[in-house]
């Protein structure tokens, strides 16, 4: 059956890509290392529109999986029955509620959190119902954006799979059983002030909670708080490094030339929404405005890397000596150990990086990643001093957090004092340390050593199971709390719904247990404890507050010292002058880092994220070791088989995937995976990466074996799904283009491919009098994280499939991000990598409407490409004769149509569809007929920018921009006019009114240029 599911997986030959490669002119562009072999097995898959038995389901494991995910959160069935909806009134409303009316939906400011950060956001709710999450603008660590985790938040909610009652070793009890309990525990405690008491949480920036905490540990002095973030750790190597904590804010708008160290800023932090803002803004009028350059040097290609003008694949073990030998090039002292001879074979590299960085002194950046060592991040802060950026380009100031600490060490030390008994209550606050702590730690087996274990959480996880206490966690969106941005800007986090559980509760009220106040509710203390920070009228700065999302002019509690000044921030003495790492030598590296979906497994039973394709890989629902193709050529592997790796006397079993660009001799595995709690949607996805991770190399090490089993397991990867079948090099459908190329022919992106003229078509030519909506998407601003796509499955009701269903190419998503490759497979150095959103083009000459036999696909006369779903009778001739590929079909009833509860998240405005019916993107017609309504009323035409599509709200660059064309002073009408416009296979006359602005690099000449046949800069 797999050859009706996936592209086979065949052995690629890479010395005939190479002759392949030698055969052609100007660059090459593929999606897989099938494609560019041109595989008789991958070329079937191209053209067989509808894959082999794509109408039967004959698996009866399959299908059974595919039931049980869909009696998940994918579909959230399970709800009925045991959910605590809201109280509502069944008699009609005498006078409404201030504001709300039936159809028009509210908008409340809150924030989520990213690893203990706030990131605010707006949360659109219906009828009292949480259904959309859209960015705050007013926020700094969002400015209007989201990202894939944030779209999918609000699922969390509704998730069914939830913790719903209070247990005690596994009988359901009440919360006045646990406040007896823990009474009588405090009771044996405080006149011991505490000794044996632990508080385990993850990252603290909520002021209030801090507080708590602070509160109870004044109480009980001898009491411990531990931290604990599993992707966390960049600010204990960032306090090693400038010699105390501290926070560090980068302004990418301001620097001209930055030099990134490992980090993929466009994917990890708390700041990653406004680094890509400000990053990408440097770059929409290329040879009109200055660009930036950016440099990076990383192990795993990642989306930062993408949208690198020059990227350097390296071994983990070799990024020190990189960073050593940039410093030395720059006249640095003892940063300058080891020299040039420490960055290897990239000497050169490292000597050009350093020029230009010294060329743009105070308008340059260097930063090193949250997984490097403190040495590297002391070498990227004595750049920075020497450069002249700290006060420019890079800030320092007082530490975000509540306390700050290295989440391993503070690990560790609660491990060692819970197996020396030391620990007698143990209170876990939302984090998991059973599944998601380093296997030499021995953390749930020292668990067994502590006399009382409570635990809080969203989920009865990995720890709750060995916890004698577990109360379901409250959602952010059910609860009061409040948290801290990057910057250090509070937020009140307020509730948009009553709890679903009655017995959930949030950290606040679980703590307040533990006080002399344990009836305290989570309103009121946060709301006591804001009432001793914010001066004068308190009422309505609260109301301020909570309206605007951010908590206006606080700088930090009252009592704290103030932030760091720059001259504070001094690179710490033993990392600056350390010796350099020994030569890197033989063998296999390996790398750990989080899932770019799922995280640290946090998100593992949200079907959403599981669904969403990973931007490199292009993976679902699973990890893999990501191997370089030459490494698995040298090994003997290839794309599925399943190998033992073997590290530090650990094995884990894991399925190959090879990965162009990935650093040779280096294997990375993703975090996340492998979980046996999370869930009906979660468990049992992928292998568990923590069972070979230790904790004094959380990130990367040396000595990994590698070995094959024989076995295969077929990963879900929608790489080649829905491939047009470009030769990609003959259909230009992506044209990308240096500053120089673009200055001197700015025509060239049009002239690639010969447009037909208007008149010349068999289709009439209707005028369109009234609006005629489009778009534009700037691939210089993509990054392809997959925001969009998530946004579009949460505001359209697209449900999720599952990984049965996804491997055999029948994915719902009505927009992808196609990824292509370009470059020699078996040469890291010389791959690239691009993005490309791909709606419905909404073509004026719509090929999908002339073979539909009934009508069912439709031109509106503002020239949109209508679905009517109650004519379509699901013949699919409209998803055959698309050129784009972008129709999607329901093969199956994946909505629940009979679960109550899967109506609170679903959106009211847009129709929820059967089995047998083809949908597709719409523009989100329902938001452009709401602007139509509300310019109605208001007796006025609907204002440029009024209607932003769910795709385009949510994109962290901003690169997808809607609106009227026939305004020529329309935003969309002037990125139309630009020369780098150009329409998605325009030469077959399709007329579509989604165009694309090609991708301008900014390359560095005197970098050293790959050698080969396709050079290191031509673009043909």
């Amino acid at each position: 059956m797999s050859d009706a599911r996936e592209v086979p997986a065949v052995r690629v030959d890479l010395s005939g890509v190479r002759r392949r490669l030698d055969g052609t002119q100007g660059r090459t562009y593929w999606k897989s290392l099938e494609e560019l072999a041109r595989t008789p097995e991958f070329l079937e898959f191209l053209h067989r529109e509808f894959p082999q038995q794509a109408s039967e389901f004959d698996d009866p494991q399959g299908r059974r999986e595919f039931l049980t995910v869909m009696g998940a959160s994918l579909a959230l069935a399970g709800l009925v029955g045991c959910t605590k909806q809201p109280e509502e009134k069944i008699v009609p409303y005498v006078q409404p509620p201030e504001q709300v009316v039936p159809g028009k939906p509210l908008f409340f400011a809150t924030a989520m959190l990213d690893q203990g950060y706030a990131k605010g956001i707006l949360v659109e709710s219906h009828l009292g119902r949480p259904t959309k999450i859209e960015g705050n603008p007013d926020h700094p660590a969002s400015l209007g954006a989201t990202d894939a985790a944030g779209q999918a938040w609000v699922l969390g909610l509704y998730d069914p799979d939830r913790s719903q009652t209070l247990s005690y070793r596994g009988e359901i009890r009440a919360w006045s059983d646990f406040l007896a309990a823990m009474r009588n525990a405090m009771a044996v405690q405080r006149p011991r002030q505490g000794v044996g008491l632990r508080i385990l949480t993850e990252t603290v920036t909520s002021p209030s909670l801090a507080a708590q905490l602070q509160e109870l540990l004044a109480d009980m002095p001898a009491a411990k708080w531990h931290q604990w973030e599993p992707a966390g750790g960049g600010a204990s190597a960032m306090a090693q490094a400038v010699g105390g904590p501290r926070s560090v804010q980068y302004r990418f708008d301001q620097a001209d030339v930055i030099l990134s160290l490992d980090a993929d800023f466009v994917m990890d932090g708390p700041a990653s929404l406004r680094y890509v803002r400000e990053y990408t803004a440097r770059r929409k009028r290329p040879a009109e405005a200055p660009m930036n350059r950016l440099y990076v040097v990383e192990t795993t290609p990642s989306p930062t890397g993408a949208i690198a003008d020059h990227r350097l694949p390296l071994r983990p073990s070799e990024m020190e000596g990189f960073a050593r030998a940039v410093s030395s090039a720059m006249g640095g002292g003892a940063a300058g150990a080891g020299g040039a001879a420490g960055a290897g074979g990239s000497a050169a590299w490292a000597a050009a990086v350093a020029k230009d960085l010294q060329a743009h002194a105070g308008r340059s950046l260097v930063l090193a990643g949250d997984y490097q060592p403190a040495a590297v991040h002391a070498l990227a802060h004595e750049m920075n001093q020497r450069l002249g950026n700290v006060g420019q380009t890079v800030v320092y100031g007082a530490p975000v957090e509540a306390r700050p600490v290295d989440p391993m060490a503070s690990l560790a030390e609660l491990t060692a004092d819970m197996k020396a008994g030391r620990v007698e209550v143990l209170l876990v606050l939302g984090s998991n340390p059973a599944y998601s702590a380093p296997v030499d730690l021995g953390f749930a087996e020292a668990m067994d050593k502590v006399k009382l274990r409570v635990h809080l959480g969203l989920y009865e996880d990995e720890t709750a199971a060995l916890c004698h206490w577990h109360i379901p966690q409250a959602h952010a969106l059910e609860s009061w709390g409040d948290a801290r941005a990057f910057d250090g800007t509070a937020t009140i986090m307020q509730p948009l719904i009553a709890p679903l559980y009655e017995s959930a509760r949030s950290a606040h009220e679980v703590l307040a247990a533990f006080s002399s106040r344990p009836d305290r509710k989570g309103h009121d203390v946060v709301k006591d404890f804001w009432r001793t920070q914010l001066g004068g009228d308190f009422e309505q700065a609260w109301r301020r507050a909570l309206h605007d999302g951010v908590v206006t002019g606080w700088t930090g509690p009252v009592g704290a010292g103030g932030a760091a000044t720059a001259s504070t921030a001094t690179t710490s003495p033993t990392a600056a002058t350390a010796a350099p790492p020994a030569s890197a030598g033989a063998g296999l590296e390996i790398a750990f880092r989080p899932d770019p979906t799922i995280h640290d497994g946090r998100y593992a039973n949200l079907g959403w994220l599981q669904e969403l394709p990973k931007p490199i890989t292009k993976l679902t629902w699973d990890n893999a070791a990501m191997i370089a193709p030459a490494t698995a050529a040298r090994l003997g592997v290839n794309n599925n088989d399943v190998v033992e790796l073997k590290y530090r006397g650990r094995t884990v079993r894991a399925p190959v995937w090879t990965l162009p660009g990935q650093a040779e001799d280096t294997v990375t595995v993703h975090l996340g995976y492998g979980r046996t709690r999370a869930g009906r949607v979660g468990n049992g996805a992928g292998f568990d990466a923590n069972l070979i991770r230790t904790s004094d190399a959380p990130w990367a090490g040396r000595g990994l074996e590698v070995a094959r089993t024989g076995e295969k397991k077929t990963l879900a990867c929608t790489q080649d799904h829905w491939s047009i079948d470009q030769n990609a090099e003959a259909r230009h459908v992506i044209r990308p283009t240096t500053v120089d190329d673009y200055a001197k022919e700015p025509e060239r992106i049009k002239e690639l491919t010969e447009v037909p003229p208007r008149d010349e078509t068999l289709y009439s030519n209707y005028k369109y009098p009234g609006h005629a909506w489009g778009m534009s998407i700037d691939l210089n601003s993509c990054v392809g994280c997959g925001a969009c796509v998530v946004a579009c499955v949460a505001e359209n009701n697209i449900p999720v499939v599952g990984r049965e269903q996804v491997a055999r190419g029948r994915e719902m998503h009505w927009l992808r991000v196609d990824r292509y490759f370009s470059g020699q497979p078996e040469r890291a150095e010389t791959i690239t990598a691009h993005f490309q959103p791909l709606p419905c083009q909404q073509c004026e000459n719509a090929p999908c409407e002339q073979v539909c036999p009934v009508a069912a696909t439709t031109h509106s006369d503002e020239g949109l490409n209508d679905q009517v779903y109650n004519r379509c009778i699901g013949t699919r001739y409209c998803q055959n004769n698309c050129p784009y590929k972008v129709r999607r079909f329901n093969f199956f009833l994946y909505q629940d149509w009979t679960t109550a509860t899967l109506k609170l998240q679903r959106n009211p405005d847009v129709t929820v569809r059967s089995r047998g019916v083809m949908e597709k993107c719409t523009y989100c017609v329902q938001r452009i007929e709401q602007a139509r309504i509300t310019a109605h009323n208001e007796s006025r035409e609907i204002r440029d920018g009024e209607i932003q599509t769910a795709c385009q709200s949510a994109c962290p660059g901003e690169a997808i921009v809607f609106g009227d064309v026939n305004d020529p002073n329309s935003r969309v009408s002037r990125l139309k006019s630009q020369h780098r416009d150009y329409s998605l296979l325009g030469e077959i006359n399709t007329r579509p009114r989604t165009t694309y602005l090609a991708e301008v690099k900014n390359p560095n000449p005197e970098i050293p240029a790959a050698p080969g046949p396709e050079g290191s800069e031509h673009h043909g």
